[in-house]
């Protein structure tokens, strides 16, 4: 059953060949019977079955499925850990307030490197609109919901376009956490009346979707893979099957390219239909690196929060996928595996060596791993020790202000069914 300051953005366009308490417990059961049982598959074989040209959309199913909120729901309700205190993180935090006020804009200017006022307040309206779904879903205060539409609604009704640099992965980020939010929302608050959610709709499609499915073969991967969690996200919550197939179809190109396997070759995948073709473009690439071992990434030698982003938005593509009973985990199992455990042993405080970014990293790795580490642990039964140790000291994971919110809370020893 289902019930429901401002930040500089971090990841600029860098082209690559440039200088680079609960409240309302009583009223679960009747959210709970308003929406009704959803069925579900639960194998992982009947995942890998579906056709994404005629597959079925389920709702909620944006990263994170209805199994799982009812989990985190009881988990919460019971005072376990790590999810009660990943709970009061985030009804502690300023996107949890009912006093919470919007700030929409017609116009979203994001140039590279700054965070004018209209880009900030656009990732933490849509930051505090998945939040306040959250809150709702676990503690049954229709007053979140209420929140949460107040600012989807808000931003329908204005929200026009983005301009500037860093258009199109400011329209990334925001864009995958507004449809996160709606479609929990909207699968379980029949208060949000058709007219409104065909609005937001609306704004999706016009203001995000063009943006979120360009072609960036030649710009660093955490621009692709975000664009693409929204485009996935987006697809969902719309449901239009032309751009979920499409989404799945970058994710398997982009995360090859990005995360390196010796199985590879010698070389690094080129992303497809760029230009990076050759030993030199590709160490210019990959930001001086010309050694190349399991679990390295394009941006590795960048900075790790970078990857961090990659490692997300691979993660949160991969798990919609999942929850719409497509399997995109399992073909990039072992290289996201081996990227996991690459980064956090090095996050954890190892010394680089020599052949690894000149022996300098810069370790900056955000609450990015819960997603991934809950798939390939839980689900698949995968050791990662590494990223485990790390995903322990980083709970209860909070946000980045960008595009990631709450995964300790959501996906932390929380495999659920697949549908």
């Amino acid at each position: 059953m289902f019930t429901p300051s401002q930040s500089r953005p971090r990841g600029e366009r860098r082209p690559p060949l440039r200088s680079a308490a609960l409240a309302a417990l009583g009223a679960l059961a009747l959210l709970a019977a308003a929406c009704g049982p959803a069925p579900h598959v639960s194998t992982a074989s009947a995942v890998s079955r579906a056709d994404p040209a005629t597959l079925v959309f389920h709702h909620p199913g944006v990263v994170v499925g209805r199994s799982q909120l009812d989990t985190v729901r009881e988990k919460v309700r019971a005072g376990q850990e790590p999810w009660h205190s990943a709970y009061e993180k985030m009804q502690a935090s300023r996107y949890g307030s009912l006093r919470y006020r919007p700030h929409p804009a017609e116009t979203v200017p994001c140039p590279p490197n700054t965070g004018p006022p209209a880009c900030v307040s656009e990732r933490e309206d849509a930051i505090a609109a998945y939040t306040q779904a959250l809150l709702w879903t676990v503690n049954g205060n229709e007053a979140h919901a209420k929140k949460a539409v107040e600012i989807m609604d808000g931003w329908a009704k204005v929200m026009k376009r983005h301009t500037e640099g860093n258009a199109d992965l400011q329209t990334a980020w925001a864009g995958s956490t507004w449809a996160r939010a709606a479609d929990i929302v909207h699968a379980g608050y029949p208060q949000w009346q058709a007219p409104a959610v065909q609005r937001f709709k609306w704004m999706l499609r016009k203001a995000y979707l063009p943006a979120v499915t360009a072609k960036v073969p030649d710009y660093n991967g955490n621009w692709e893979l975000a664009m693409t969690d929204a485009a996935i996200g987006i697809a969902v919550f719309v449901e239009d099957h032309g751009v979920f197939k499409d989404a799945l179809e970058r994710y398997r190109a982009r995360v090859p390219a990005y995360f390196y396997l010796a199985s590879d070759g010698k070389l690094p995948k080129a992303p497809p239909g760029g230009s990076m073709t050759t030993p030199d473009k590709l160490a210019t690439y990959w930001f001086g690196q010309r050694t190349y071992q399991d679990g390295l990434g394009q941006e590795t030698c960048r900075n790790f929060m970078h990857v961090g982003y990659s490692l997300a938005a691979s993660a949160h593509i991969a798990e919609t996928a999942w929850q719409q009973g497509v399997d995109l985990y399992g073909p990039t199992a072992e290289r996201l595996r081996a990227a996991l455990e690459f980064h956090a042993h090095y996050q954890l405080g190892a010394k680089a060596p020599a052949w690894l970014c000149a022996g300098k990293i810069d370790r900056s790795l955000g609450p990015d791993v819960e997603v991934l580490l809950n798939h390939l642990q839980n689900r698949l039964h995968m050791t990662l020790p590494e990223t485990r140790t790390l995903a322990e000291r980083q709970r209860p994971g909070g946000t980045d202000d960008l595009f990631v919110a709450w995964e300790t809370l959501t996906h932390a020893q929380n495999p659920g069914a697949a549908i």
